[in-house]
């Protein structure tokens, strides 16, 4: 049997998609761990290959316990990773806290630990995008769900850990089973219901001198382009640090909507409604991951095209699991 591998957020979306890609791989002695709640989350499990799946709260209490075999890998994925998202107290606890004791516990036990950061910890990106680490603790968080996700960060750095662990900053992440994720699913998942139901898409206007309606701009990575690079420092390289988890190329809400009605074929109809209160002095105008860090850490693969992972993402999906 190959040795265990621990994925948290299992359920959830990037990590329902990690597990998946074990088990093409033949990975099947996986412990997996989530909260599932009473909604629709647990079918994410259906087809996994697996051996345990315990809740957050039992998991840590067997990492305190010292009752957890050893792993080859903890890929720590689990978060609560709504923006909007107020108390922050939840969010320490929940984002900061937890996986640094799980940081803790893998470096004493010699697993390799790969967590997820974000490009939320870039804040209005009037600093950039690099991933270097003297950037880092310059950073400034527009919401407290990416201040608790810097806030690792910045202690992975501080400790020194960084040579030794993986920290991947995830941009705009779309594709499968993000069905659960609610008012935080991608563009391409909400709009392609809408088109479904109302035959157009909505786009928030812009409130940015710089950009018009439409045009503010987002760096779009295909889920299964992010389950590959986890799965590169998880499973194949040694190497350590804070990486961006992005393609390097930016493109507007606009080019990202036309994408969606060409794989659907349909004719663009593309209307401009107001932001929320909520969001309007806490938006991203831009976001771009400088991935050359990524690649001189070996990353060579090419990311799929916006339009390739839109159609991709449509067709194999979204069309078979969308009913009338």
């Amino acid at each position: 049997m190959s040795k265990l591998i621990i994925v948290t957020g299992a359920a959830g979306f990037i990590g329902r998609n990690v597990v998946v890609e074990l088990n093409q791989r033949g990975h099947e002695n996986l412990l997996l761990v989530d909260k599932l709640g009473t909604d629709e989350k647990w079918s994410n499990l259906v087809g996994l290959r697996f051996e345990d799946i315990l809740s957050p709260d039992e998991f840590l209490k067997n990492v305190k316990a010292g009752v957890v075999p050893k792993a080859a890998a903890c890929i720590h994925l689990g978060a609560c990773s709504a923006t909007t998202e107020k108390d922050a107290d939840y969010l320490l606890e929940n984002n900061y806290r937890y996986t640094r004791t799980l940081c803790e516990w893998s470096l004493k036990q010699g697993t390799r630990f790969v967590y997820a950061s974000s490009a939320a910890t870039y804040g209005d990106g009037s600093l950039g995008y690099s991933d270097a680490d003297t950037v880092t603790p310059t950073l400034h968080p527009l919401n407290m769900y990416g201040h608790s996700k810097h806030l690792f960060d910045l202690w992975a750095l501080k400790s020194g850990l960084l040579n030794q662990i993986v920290g991947l900053k995830y941009f705009n992440v779309y594709g499968p089973y993000e069905d659960h994720k609610g008012g935080m699913r991608s563009l391409v998942q909400k709009a392609y219901h809408q088109i479904h139901k109302a035959g157009y898409i909505e786009l928030f206007k812009s409130y940015h001198p710089d950009y018009r309606d439409g045009e503010q701009k987002r760096d779009f990575i295909y889920v299964r382009d992010a389950v590959n690079v986890t799965l590169h420092f998880a499973l194949e390289s040694k190497v350590g640090g804070l990486f961006n988890c992005g393609t390097g190329v930016s493109q507007t809400w606009i080019d990202l909507a036309q994408a969606l009605f060409a794989a659907i074929g349909t004719k663009p109809d593309i209307r401009f409604i107001e932001m929320p209160d909520i969001l309007r002095g806490k938006y991203q105008y831009f976001t771009q991951a400088d991935a050359t860090k990524l690649k001189q850490a070996g990353y060579t693969k090419p990311f799929m095209s916006l339009k390739d992972g839109v159609r991709d993402y449509v067709q194999s999906y979204l069309a078979k699991t969308t009913t009338s």
